[in-house]
């Protein structure tokens, strides 16, 4: 476990920024007030993504492999980020889903059906907590090796 022990620090850190980021849309009114807006501002989450990531793979180069990282160990270091994220994702959601905001998926299904975005069957089949989960527990991995390919390139090398 030691050998990972900076992944699955960073893959929590990344499962608490997800969830102040839930938070911040909240308060910042796009779960309710701003709804309208939610589908812009929500992918603004990249930005600490991404960053929370050359974080963690610099702090594995560094720390943990003296300054040298192959773009292999880069991969791998990315890939179990990964899987602590996408193995903490519905935990994060679940949180998100009852504890941050409840109300989000009744206003989105009130927004899009009241705008005719939707029929009320689509957006039950969009707007709710199943498929939300779903989401999470496919994206994380897709983004996370995604986000890991690009970020490794760069944070690879030799001291």
């Amino acid at each position: 476990m030691k050998a990972i022990s900076t992944e699955i620090k960073w893959g929590i850190y990344f499962s608490i920024m997800t969830l102040l980021w839930m938070v911040l849309e909240k308060v910042a009114g796009l779960h309710d007030v701003y709804i309208d807006k939610h589908p812009i501002y929500t992918n603004f989450i990249a930005i600490p993504a991404i960053t929370l990531y050359v974080f963690a793979l610099r702090e594995k180069r560094f720390k943990d492999l003296g300054g040298n990282m192959t773009y292999k160990q880069a991969l791998l270091s990315g890939f179990y980020i990964t899987l602590v994220v996408t193995l903490l994702a519905p935990l994060t959601q679940w949180l998100t889903t009852h504890i941050i905001t409840p109300e989000f998926f009744p206003n989105a299904l009130r927004y899009v059906i009241s705008h005719n975005m939707m029929t009320k069957e689509e957006a039950l089949n969009q707007f709710n907590e199943k498929n939300y989960m779903v989401q999470s527990i496919i994206g994380a991995p897709i983004m996370g090796m995604i986000t890991t390919a690009i970020v490794g390139f760069f944070v690879k090398g030799t001291k």
